[in-house]
């Protein structure tokens, strides 16, 4: 009895040491996706996207620093590689059209040959982000005070998940009121605006669309519409229809959603080892001059 109460006390121990270390030491690379996965499906993302684990190190390794980005970009990899990142989280997918070779003569081929060479994993969630209840749409919504708020285009497994947002507001908006909301919401100094036609019409309703919209947007009958970018003659489209349109910059409608996910995810991974950072390299590549 004497000996089975020493057995039982080690096995304690034992799973006690087992925990901690683990604790201690980061996560497994497979139990960081699954809670990326758990998050967003990746069944939500676009049928042409590219999402999901897309550089795996053949060497395997707890993820103890993970720094998220919008783009991946070679200035962001540096910053990686000096962070000593083991897992990089890049909301747009810097492998999206098939690569032939890796080589040094592009950049996107240099970044997958960084990853590999330094042991980094990568993932991409994409458009699963922009349709997930609580994603990177609702964050651009939340611009404004909202009423209602339903996707534009319904995921069929999940209607509260899908792409876009439209939304009725509480109270009226000027299109300079709007404007100011947008600015704060993706700390820009400046953003461009193209009015209704006829001008003076005041916001109600509102569509977003995170990204370059148009796709999403042009058949929503809203007063506003707030997206990245927009064609030439989607814009004036829109304008003519008595719709104000607000854009941002592509990657500027998206961005600021990352500072709140990183909150999500360290509670999600609950693991005080692990260190999430927000790039601070990361940002659009037009600047208004």
């Amino acid at each position: 009895m004497f000996t089975s109460k020493i057995f039982n006390n080690l096995k304690t121990c034992n799973h006690f040491f087992k925990k901690n270390m683990s604790s201690n030491n980061g996560l497994s690379l497979e139990r960081v996706v699954k809670s990326l996965n758990d998050y967003a499906d990746l069944s939500l993302a676009g049928s042409w996207d590219n999402v999901g684990l897309l550089i795996q190190p053949t060497v395997q390794k707890n993820i103890k620093n993970i720094l998220l980005t919008n783009d991946l970009t070679e200035n962001v990899m540096k910053e990686a590689v000096d962070f000593d990142t083991d897992l990089i989280i890049s909301y747009h997918p810097p492998i999206f059209s098939p690569l032939k070779r890796i080589t040094n003569n592009s950049w996107k081929e240099r970044i997958v040959a960084k990853c590999l060479e330094n042991k980094i994993a990568l993932y991409s969630p994409h458009t699963s982000f922009d349709s997930i209840k609580g994603g990177v749409n609702d964050w651009l919504a939340n611009a404004f005070d909202i009423k209602t708020s339903e996707p534009i285009e319904r995921s069929t497994s999940n209607p509260e998940n899908g792409m876009g947002r439209i939304c009725t507001i509480n109270g009226s908006l000027t299109p300079e009121e709007a404007v100011e909301l947008v600015k704060k919401r993706v700390n820009l100094k400046h953003v461009r605006l193209a009015l209704a036609q006829p001008s003076g019409k005041m916001i109600n309703t509102v569509a977003v669309c995170a990204g370059s919209g148009a796709s999403v947007l042009k058949n929503i009958d809203a007063d506003l519409f707030v997206t990245g970018e927009m064609l030439h003659h989607d814009i004036l489209d829109a304008v003519h229809k008595g719709t104000t349109v607000i854009l941002t910059n592509h990657s500027d409608s998206e961005r600021g959603f990352l500072t709140e996910f990183s909150k999500i995810l360290k509670t999600t991974l609950d693991n005080d080892s692990i260190n999430i950072i927000v790039s601070k390299t990361d940002v659009d590549p037009l600047i208004t001059v």
